[in-house]
């Protein structure tokens, strides 16, 4: 079985913003996919976090891996009210990759990986899960602090054939 990526949706942020949200996804995916190339020209704190079905309550769990060529790092949350996706502490571009597992099932919490690059300085991989059967039809991605006009984030679902 081959699985196709479509583009469901694409943002290019204008103004600075700290949120971008993808609403109305069909159920008609296998997967979703969201790509963010993230721009921020000042530097401080810029966790990257994403949340779907605008639930803001403590339903999302997470753990991450970080690592510079020298040494490693890992923490975890729990009982978090978004699901972290990604870090940058620099200025300069950030890319995070996120995967939405099955996402239109609803027997199942849902479960989330991503891949980032924090301006070229750390790789990070987050596995995260929203402790919920419903069926994700929004998702939000989140930073504290805003990024950048010029930021593009795109959502693809995988279509099975």
């Amino acid at each position: 079985m081959t699985a196709t990526y479509e583009s469901i949706a694409t943002t290019t942020v204008g103004t600075a913003t700290n949120t971008v949200t993808f609403s109305s996804i069909s159920s008609s995916f296998t997967d979703l996919i969201l790509v963010a190339d993230l721009s921020r020209a000042a530097s401080g704190l810029f966790a990257i976090d994403l949340q779907v079905n605008s639930d803001t309550a403590t339903n999302y769990s997470y753990l991450y891996l970080q690592g510079d060529g020298s040494t490693a790092s890992s923490a975890r949350a729990n009982n978090s009210n978004t699901i972290g996706v990604g870090y940058n502490g620099n200025a300069g571009k950030s890319q995070v990759i996120i995967h939405l597992f099955n996402y239109s099932n609803s027997t199942t919490n849902k479960t989330v990986i991503s891949r980032s690059s924090a301006a070229q300085t750390s790789a990070q991989t987050y596995v995260g899960l929203w402790r919920s059967t419903s069926a994700i039809n929004s998702v939000t991605l989140k930073t504290q602090n805003n990024m950048d006009s010029g930021s593009i984030i795109t959502l693809y679902g995988i279509k099975a054939e």
